[in-house]
Order: structure tokens, then sequence, then C-alpha cells
């Protein structure tokens, strides 16, 4: 064929060095592409049923009996509720490590409660503390600190209070004590705080000094608890503790990591020795939270408190008066996205 001869329309040209050279990094970048996408998906499925299985579950979590239903409206998200609880057992008694039980009439409260909702299309979570002194009615014993629910009744009693009180229906259920608090913050390498001013507590006998600190376990403990020594006193202390859960997520979301898995390995094998969660928390339900929590950020994340009428002692107890009625709108609307 001469050099000048134009190749046929119709008929195939020739396959060059030069295009089979490209064809095939295509052919090698999209089976990479594929072969990543597939082994994200085996990954996260492997390791929710891998570590789902050893988280520690708890039986008979939730009350028997007429229970709140879905609100009209609903954004079709997850309720959890959230404790701390002050167990001064020398054992621990949440999550895989637990070498004793987790309730004991009267043997502990719930040092801390968070109301978590995490929305339907998982792009937002709004987080309510419940202060531990707000007083409140308690199935079967009158009105009390909302925290003496959990040491009467145990998860069951405690999630029932807080169902009456909120008019919300809990969906999950997770529990830490203090073990195992101090053991998850020392397990993600301490958490990056900053401590707005100078502070003593003569209770817990710590001295807090202001400035930005990465603490670790039995210090991390006591900022959390900490209500002596500060301006708000119980208010202060949800203050902290709603600060420090948001640097730990933080620093567990960069631990976590396809291109890293044995530190992702080390986090979710921390988790699973710490935390306790309802029976009726699958391990499907544990990947659609990895898988939906994936991509939130800090500022996905809405921190408030139960609005609080005021203080007063009641029975020689220091208690805090809830607004009822503007919490249980405020959580409503939570419910609907509005």
């Amino acid at each position: 064929m001469s050099a000048h001869r134009r190749w046929p329309e119709w008929a195939p040209r020739p396959v060059t060095k030069r295009r089979r050279l490209l064809r095939t990094l295509l052919l090698l970048g999209l089976a990479a592409v594929l072969a990543l996408v597939g082994l994200g998906a085996g990954t996260v499925w492997w390791g929710t049923n891998h570590y789902g299985d050893q988280v520690a579950r708890i039986p008979h979590a939730f009350p028997t009996g007429p229970r709140p239903g879905k609100v009209a409206s609903h954004n079709g998200g997850t309720t959890f509720l959230l404790a701390g609880v002050d167990s001064r057992s020398r054992r621990p008694t949440t999550g895989s490590d637990a070498t004793t039980r987790l309730w004991r009439y009267g043997a502990q409260r719930s040092d801390t409660m968070m109301l978590v909702h995490l929305s339907g299309d998982k792009r937002t979570v709004h987080v309510m503390s419940i202060p531990r002194d707000s007083w409140v009615p308690i199935p079967g014993h009158g009105s009390a600190k909302v925290n003496a629910a959990f040491s009467w009744g145990g998860p069951p009693l405690m999630i029932q209070t807080v169902e009456r009180l909120t008019r919300t229906r809990v969906d999950h259920f997770g529990v830490i004590d203090w073990h195992g608090f101090k053991a998850l913050t020392d397990a993600v390498g301490g958490v990056r705080i900053t401590v707005p001013a100078d502070s003593y507590d003569p209770v817990l006998q710590r001295h807090f000094a202001a400035g930005t600190h990465v603490m670790h376990g039995d210090e991390a403990l006591a900022y959390v608890r900490q209500r002596h020594g500060v301006p708000g006193g119980e208010l202060d202390r949800i203050k902290h503790q709603q600060q420090f859960l948001r640097s730990l997520v933080g620093e567990m979301r960069g631990k976590v990591s396809l291109t890293d898995p044995f530190g992702t390995a080390r986090m979710l094998d921390a988790v699973t020795r710490t935390v306790s969660v309802d029976d009726r928390m699958s391990n499907g339900d544990l990947r659609d939270l990895v898988i939906g929590l994936r991509h939130l950020n800090e500022s996905d994340a809405r921190f408030t408190t139960a609005p609080i009428v005021h203080s007063e002692m009641i029975r020689g107890q220091y208690a805090l008066i809830l607004d009822r009625a503007k919490l249980r709108a405020r959580w409503q609307a939570v419910e609907k996205g509005s």
C-alpha cells in the first residue's frame, strides 16, 4: 500500500503499540478502581461482622409495656441513648473486657446521659445532654434526679424514664463505665482539649490549666466529671463532656482508614473492649452506622442541653427543674428534621 494512500474509512485501523499501551493502562486503572471499591465494601462488611460479634450486648435492655411511637413526619433517622455510668467497681462492667455485671441495684448511677439522633439521610447528628441533676418522674419511684433511674432499675428503667420525659422513642442504647472511658481515651492516643480558664476542683483534687492539652485516661475522666471550681457547675460539666465527645470522635475518625487497616483494627478493638450496646443492635445496624457516619465531620454535629427553668433544693438535694414542654418541642423538631 502506498504511503500516500488513505486508509478506507470502513476498514478497521491497525492497533499500534501506543494504542495497545493506552488501552492496557485504562483497563488497569479501571481494575484498580473496582478493586478499591470492592476492598472498601469488603473491609466494612468483614470488619463490622468480625468486631460486631465481639461487641458486648445487653440483654433485655428495653422496658416492657407501652412505649412512645415515632412522631408524625419523622425523618427516618435513628435515636440513641448514650450513658456513662459512675461504677466504682474495681473491675470493668462494660465492653468485652467486662468481668462483672453492668448493673446491681444501688451500685452505680448514670454520670452522663445524652440523647443522640442521626438523621435519615445520615448527614446530621443532634446531641442533647440531659443533666444528671434533672428532677424528673421515675416510673414506680415518684420524682427524683434522673441519674437515679439507672441505679434503681438499670437500662430498662433509664430508657423508660427518658422516653417518658422526652416523649420520644429510643431505638438503641449504649453505655460505657469509667474503666472503659479511660481505656478508650488512651487507645486513641489521648484527646486534644482546650481549657478556657484555670480552675481547681477541690472534690476531685485536680487543677486544670488554661490552654490546649492532650488529655489521657485519668486526667480526661476528671475533666468530664468536673463541676466544682467552675462558675457554671453542672452546666460547665456538660460543656466539658460535649467538648470531649466532639474531640474524641474526631480522633477516632482520623484513625479509621482503609489505608491503615492496622490502625482501624486497633480502634475498632478498643471500642468493642469498652462499650456495651443493646441486644437489638445487629451487626447490620452497626454496619449501617459505620457507613452512614464515614462522611460526617464536626460541622455536621449539633450539641444542646435540655432547657432548664431554674435550680432548687429538694429534700436536701440540689436539683434542676426542666422546661419539659420546650424540651419535647425541641426534640420533636429534631426528629422531623425541621
